[in-house]
């Protein structure tokens, strides 16, 4: 195996198998990457037997075409300390050493065998259907910050995804939730699709989006019953998904939140981060005190002090409630429009958020108990 390789094209490749190769993992073939060249392609393959990423670099320089693995974070590491857009040269001469030089350095790394990497070809052929990039991004990053860390549900450690129908348009929905704060958004299908309701789990939605951050175009989405496999334009992604059954959450979403709270999303934001940098711990709730087109923000923390501020918006009620800052900054963040639209019913009832920016997307918080 000999081939030549552009030092920008092979580093963006190794970045992103970095995010799918465990760091501490027990079988050594799993911390390599499979190179495969033959005419005229590099395919890298990185696993870690849950998550399968496939990337190509199309016309590259093949001397001779051959396979190998070698260590994904080692060969990374080297690769993106060489000169920035170079040349590098890569030779197999020996099964187990991979020659790889560019200007006036050289460098041998060890080689496991390509055949005790773990390669599975399922056929996902049935049940294809296209998304534009940038919105399958957008329903990700809408939802993936609620995405639960608690280990004995694992039913909530992803995003579901399923198909829902209003007014006969098809929509494909997402929802999060980590039993304190729920995301929902929807992006309009041109048509129903053969699509059975999926979670993806939490490092499948990570890699995904920083797969879509630097793709522009079409992906393909396949699924199989335990699988699902996202096409862009050079990269594959092929996930394992959570088994389990999602809560019922439309049965979550507030119903009768009656009084609204509308304020500029910026000066919330950041009024809410500022208040909230007295607490260390974050786990002390900011504070409402809301009366007629005023809101009063405070956090007190017995260890450190407290911190109030006024903020002129429009409201109609009177009303105290609690929430984890954290929370919402979060949603803040994710928010579109110029202003957030914040509905209550009373201060022991979850709120629902909206972005008028936004008709797709909303979020539901649980308050704290003061």
């Amino acid at each position: 195996m000999k081939f030549n390789v552009n030092q920008q094209d092979l580093q963006e490749a190794l970045n992103y198998c970095q995010g799918v190769i465990e760091k501490r993992s027990t079988l050594p073939i799993l911390s390599n990457i499979l190179l495969d060249v033959q005419s005229s392609k590099l395919t890298i393959t990185a696993t870690d037997l849950d998550l399968i990423f496939i990337h190509q670099l199309k016309n590259i320089e093949v001397l001779e075409e051959g396979k190998t693995t070698t260590s994904s974070s080692i060969m990374y590491d080297i690769i993106r300390k060489f000169s920035s857009g170079k040349k590098i040269n890569l030779t197999l001469n020996d099964p187990n050493k991979l020659h790889l030089e560019s200007e006036k350095s050289s460098f041998n790394l060890n080689c496991i065998s390509p055949s005790e990497f773990p390669l599975t070809d399922e056929n996902f052929n049935n049940n294809e259907f296209l998304i534009n990039s940038k919105q399958l991004l957008k329903l990700l990053n809408k939802c993936k910050f609620s995405v639960s860390n608690d280990e004995t549900r694992h039913y909530l450690s992803g995003i579901y995804i399923h198909q829902t129908e209003v007014d006969d348009k098809n929509y494909l929905t997402a929802v999060a939730t980590d039993s304190h704060r729920m995301s929902i958004s929807k992006l309009r299908l041109e048509k129903k699709i053969e699509f059975e309701p999926i979670i993806l789990p939490k490092k499948t939605i990570f890699q995904l989006c920083s797969l879509l951050d630097n793709y522009d175009g079409e992906v393909k989405i396949s699924n199989l019953k335990s699988k699902i496999k996202f096409e862009l334009n050079n990269s594959i992604l092929i996930s394992k998904l959570i088994d389990g059954k999602f809560p019922n959450y439309v049965q979550v979403i507030p119903k009768n939140n009656q009084k609204k709270l509308d304020i500029n999303l910026k000066l919330f934001l950041n009024s809410v981060d500022r208040v909230a940098s007295v607490s260390l711990d974050k786990k002390d709730g900011v504070k409402f005190s809301l009366t007629k087109d005023t809101l009063n923000l405070s956090v007190n923390n017995a260890n450190s002090g407290d911190g109030k501020e006024v903020l002129i918006v429009k409201f109609d009620h009177e009303l105290e409630i609690s929430f984890n800052s954290r929370y919402l900054i979060d949603i803040a963040s994710q928010l579109d429009g110029e202003k957030i639209e914040i509905f209550f019913n009373d201060s022991g009832s979850p709120a629902l958020i909206k972005d008028p920016g936004d008709f797709d997307s909303i979020f539901v918080v649980m308050p704290m108990k003061g």
